[in-house]
C-alpha cells in the first residue's frame, strides 16, 4: 500500500525558496500537524545541512536530549528520516542518526548503488531499501516503507527536484505551502517544483484548495489536494 505523501514547503510571495527569512520554527510547527510517520528528505538537502558537521567519531551525546519523544506506553513517536542516496554520497550517518528530530534513518538505494557504500551502511547498522535499477523507484520504495515499517503518512521536506520527481510520478496526495509576506527577487528563482518542461498541457497537475489560514507574522498557509 502507498503511504499518503505530503509536500511541505515555504516560499516568498514571488515564489522563491531561498533568499528570504522564512520562519523556520513556524515551518516545523505547522508540519507537526501532519503527524507523519516518516520524513523524506533529498540527499542534496542533507549534504548541505551536514557538510560541515563534526566527524562521525565525535561524541555528541551531551548535545542531545536525554529522553526521546514518547507516548505513555513508551513508544517513540518521532518520524523516520528517509533519504534517497542512490549514488552513495552521504557518509556522515552516525552524526545524522543521532539528531533528536527523528528516531532513525532509512536510506533508499538502487541496483546501481556502489556495493562498498551498501556494505558501509550494513557495518553502521543503517537500514536501507533497494528499489529501482538506475535510480530510486519511489513508488516501490514507498510501498516497501509501508510494508516494512507500517508507514502511512510521509512528509516531504526537500527542494524542488525531489518534489518534481514525486509529482510527475503521481505519488503526491497533498501540497502544503507557507507563503511569507516578502519579495526576494533575483534572476534565478528556485521553484518548489522542478521538472523537465511539459510537451503539452496534459501534464499539468490540477489542485483543489481545502485549507487557507493566516498565521503569525502575516504568513499564509495553503493546503491543496492533488487530483490524480
Amino acid at each position: 500500500m502507498l503511504p499518503r505523501v505530503i509536500l511541505h514547503n515555504g516560499v516568498s510571495l514571488d515564489g522563491r525558496v531561498d533568499g528570504y527569512q522564512g520562519g523556520i520554527g513556524q515551518f516545523y510547527q505547522v508540519a507537526s500537524a501532519f503527524q507523519a510517520d516518516a520524513m523524506l528528505s533529498g540527499s542534496d538537502t542533507l549534504l548541505v545541512a551536514y557538510e560541515a558537521a563534526p566527524p562521525a567519531d565525535v561524541d555528541l551525546a551531551e548535545d542531545l536530549p536525554t529522553e526521546p519523544a514518547a507516548t505513555p506506553n513508551g513508544d517513540d513517536t518521532r518520524a523516520l528520516l528517509v533519504v534517497p542516496d542512490s549514488r552513495g554520497r552521504i557518509h556522515n550517518w552516525s552524526r545524522i542518526r543521532r539528531e533528536p528530530w527523528w528516531r532513525d534513518v532509512v536510506v533508499l538505494c538502487s541496483q546501481t548503488t556502489p556495493q562498498d557504500y551498501v556494505d558501509g551502511l550494513k557495518e553502521m547498522g543503517v537500514d536501507y531499501i533497494v528499489a529501482g535499477d538506475d535510480r530510486v523507484d519511489f513508488r516501490a520504495a514507498l510501498e516497501a516503507l509501508n510494508a516494512r515499517y507500517g508507514i502511512q503518512t510521509v512528509q516531504v521536506d526537500s527542494g524542488g527536484t525531489l518534489n518534481g520527481v514525486l509529482l510527475r510520478a503521481g505519488l503526491v496526495a497533498e501540497i502544503s505551502l507557507l507563503i511569507s509576506p516578502s519579495l526576494a527577487g533575483g534572476m534565478s528563482p528556485r521553484s518548489i517544483y522542478r521538472a523537465p518542461d511539459l510537451a503539452s498541457a496534459e501534464g499539468i497537475i490540477p489542485l483543489r484548495l481545502f485549507h487557507l489560514e493566516q498565521l503569525e507574522d502575516d504568513i499564509v498557509w495553503l493546503r491543496y489536494k492533488v487530483h490524480r
